[in-house]
């Protein structure tokens, strides 16, 4: 089984901002897998099914992100999924707005939601998709930042980035990681 995770936070006051980012590629995977989210446990909201023959299970934890890992975990060690064959999608700050970049492991870079989950799987080894949000203007604090809602200008590249990491999921349930990071890290 694969496993595709979206970090986010819960609640209506979160919707559309961009430290949710991860929760809309989950949506959009749902759509498109016909993968209901549908299954409350965990402290997450899963759905599980099949696409294109490979069982896939799509999680948004609901723990607040920055204990997204506890969701994570728990999922890993009941389903008893590999490491290998989970991907954790997220915002980040270090990339500009609609671009994406895949990656096999690293470090946290001081988001609280990946710092929690290397916490929880013990290893800083899992696959990733982050998606650029960009940095505040001067003045503007993070978290008010991430916590902020994207501007109108950024909408059309933050669909294409949406849309990129959900076909890169996609991909991925046909090749190896390493080689749809190859095709989408052009």
């Amino acid at each position: 089984m694969k496993m595709i995770v979206g970090l986010g936070n819960p609640g209506k006051q979160y919707e559309q901002t961009r430290h949710n980012i991860g929760f809309e590629v989950i949506d959009e995977l749902s759509r498109r897998f016909n993968i209901p989210l549908n299954q409350a446990k965990f402290k997450g909201i899963y759905g599980i099914g099949f696409y294109n023959g490979v069982k896939v299970l799509l999680l948004k934890p609901l723990t607040y992100m920055n204990l997204s890992g506890e969701s994570i975990g728990a999922v890993l060690d009941y389903y008893q999924i590999e490491i290998e064959d989970i991907v954790v999608i997220y915002d980040d700050l270090d990339l500009p707005v609609g671009k994406i970049r895949l990656r096999q492991k690293g470090s946290s870079g001081g988001h609280n939601g990946i710092k929690s989950t290397v916490a929880h799987l013990g290893t800083q080894e899992f696959n990733r998709i982050r998606i650029g949000i960009d940095r505040p203007q001067p003045g503007m604090s993070v978290p008010d930042y991430v916590l902020g809602r994207f501007r109108q200008e950024e909408y059309v590249p933050l669909q294409e980035a949406v849309k990129k990491s959900t076909d890169a999921c996609e991909a991925w349930l046909e090749k190896p990681f390493l080689q749809v990071m190859n095709e989408y890290n052009r």
